[in-house]
């Protein structure tokens, strides 16, 4: 068989002229299609090194056509692209055996990377994932980068019962992660069953895990099943790990190396078939050095690890993330749903998100009940969205994170890139942000905004015509 040789499928001109421009400039041979039954009736004759292949495509899909392609030839690696950038597409293409998921947009340096790797791994003649498709709703979006990683890890791991251990703020969204996980995993049909170590008294913790015997403390009247045995043969997610005492990691060490237990006061063994989730917002390796956590159980637990990153770092899927939030809360409430202002949302982009997307949800419900209209203006925001935002009034204004200091970073950055007429793209979003929020402190009483802004009424009015914010 010739090497390297690419087969892309795309219903979209576009993009099969640019990947068959760049994966020729690589040195491989590409050959394009427009549809699955045209790709199928080549197969009859030749086989490439791999498969490119859109997922939304008029007539067959590019999920159908995978499943065409892993019976007539299974160790195929087929890369699926997608503009939809959810976690059911991804985990759909892996579970129906892709070798891997391509986001557009994509780079198109990566692409012909992906593509490289996928030649190599046909020639090893590795055999790819070939199973049924769970395709339930979730709450997992994400465009960024970082989300993408993660929607690959889930996946990867759909065959698996496996550790796993996640990471990430507080409000990240790491039980989500959790469901997901145990949604596209072999135990589908078993128990999730999820305990907080942060939110159960200490000496509870060992019943709540393992659970007791009829009389083995006072107040213990019947026998009661522990959370182990009630996820048997299928998941138990461990919150907040880093806060297990150290005589229950003991226990939950011996659980995992063994297959079984004895609950508060037994003396029989208890056999359990779990697959254990654990997650914290903590530095476990730095918990492991303070002696605080043990580092047998660390590594236990450390097989596979999700990083979940911060709302801040992902910026581009606030906007997204927000109007699902609106859609969801619209739902529950029986009420229409909210729509945001383009100032609105390009706000809530701007602002620092401690809680991450706990924060925001909790926001867009918020907004769903409080907000005037039924577009979402900057003043409906609850102004302790700003002021969390805002840097320490009591700071120097020689600080980094003073205002005039970073107008002169933004101003650095833009003469470096070649912009001109800065007071002229500078000046009009100052005013803005002045006048937004002056309007904001005075509930909208335009009289008054104008006098702490120090302009007269007059001012005040033709500055909200020429900013276009009446």
């Amino acid at each position: 068989m010739q090497r390297g040789i690419v087969w892309v499928v795309d219903d979209d001109s576009s993009i099969r002229w640019v990947l068959e421009r760049a994966l020729t400039g690589a040195g491989l041979t590409c050959t394009t299609f427009e549809g699955g039954k045209e790709v199928l009736d080549a197969l009859a004759t030749k086989t490439p090194d791999v498969l490119m292949s859109d997922i939304r495509m008029p007539g067959m899909d590019g999920l159908a056509l995978l499943t065409q392609i892993k019976q007539r030839h299974p160790m195929l690696p087929v890369i699926i692209m997608t503009a939809h950038s959810d976690l059911d597409a991804a985990v759909s293409a892996y579970q129906q055996g892709a070798f891997d998921y391509l986001p557009k947009p994509f780079d198109i340096d990566e692409a012909v990377a992906l593509v490289e790797r996928a030649i190599s791994h046909y020639q090893e003649q590795q055999q790819p994932r070939n199973v049924q498709v769970n395709d339930p709703t979730t709450d997992i979006i994400g465009e960024a980068p970082a989300m993408q990683d993660v929607f690959r890890i889930i996946g990867r791991l759909s065959r698996s019962s496996i550790s796993v251990l996640i990471n990430g703020e507080s409000g990240t969204g790491k039980e989500l992660v959790a469901h997901a996980l145990h949604r596209h995993s072999p135990r589908v049909k078993a128990p999730f069953i999820a305990l907080n170590m942060a939110a159960i008294p200490k000496d509870l913790i060992e019943s709540e895990l393992f659970g007791h015997e009829k009389g083995a403390f006072t107040g213990a009247n019947t026998v009661r099943q522990g959370r182990f045995e009630q996820a048997d043969g299928g998941t138990l997610f461990l919150d907040e790990i880093g806060d297990m005492p150290m005589d229950v990691q003991t226990r939950l060490l011996r659980v995992l190396a063994d297959g079984q237990f004895y609950r508060v006061g037994g003396y029989a063994p208890v056999k359990v078939d779990v697959r254990i989730i654990a997650a914290t917002h903590q530095n476990l390796e730095q918990r492991v050095q303070e002696g605080k956590f043990r580092e047998d159980l660390f590594h236990r637990l450390n097989v596979i690890r999700v990083h979940l990153p911060p709302l801040r770092e992902r910026r581009e899927d606030i906007p997204r993330l927000a109007n699902h939030f609106l859609q969801v809360a619209a739902r529950e409430l029986g009420v229409e749903a909210k729509l945001l202002h383009p100032e609105t949302e390009a706000a809530l982009t701007r602002l620092a998100w401690p809680g991450n997307v706990r924060q925001l949800e909790n926001t867009c419900r918020w907004l769903t009940v409080m907000a005037a209209g039924q577009e979402v203006l900057i003043q409906d925001l609850p102004s302790e969205l700003f002021e969390a935002s805002m840097p320490d009034s009591t700071a120097s204004s020689s600080l980094p994170d003073s205002w005039a200091t970073l107008l002169a970073q933004w101003a650095d950055r833009a003469l470096r890139s070649g912009h001109q007429n800065l007071l002229s793209e500078a000046q009009p979003e100052m005013e803005r942000t002045l006048l937004t929020t002056a309007l904001r402190h005075t509930q909208g009483h335009k009289q008054e905004a104008a006098r702490l802004l120090g302009w007269g009424r007059n001012t005040l009015t033709r500055k909200l015509k020429e900013l276009g914010m009446e």
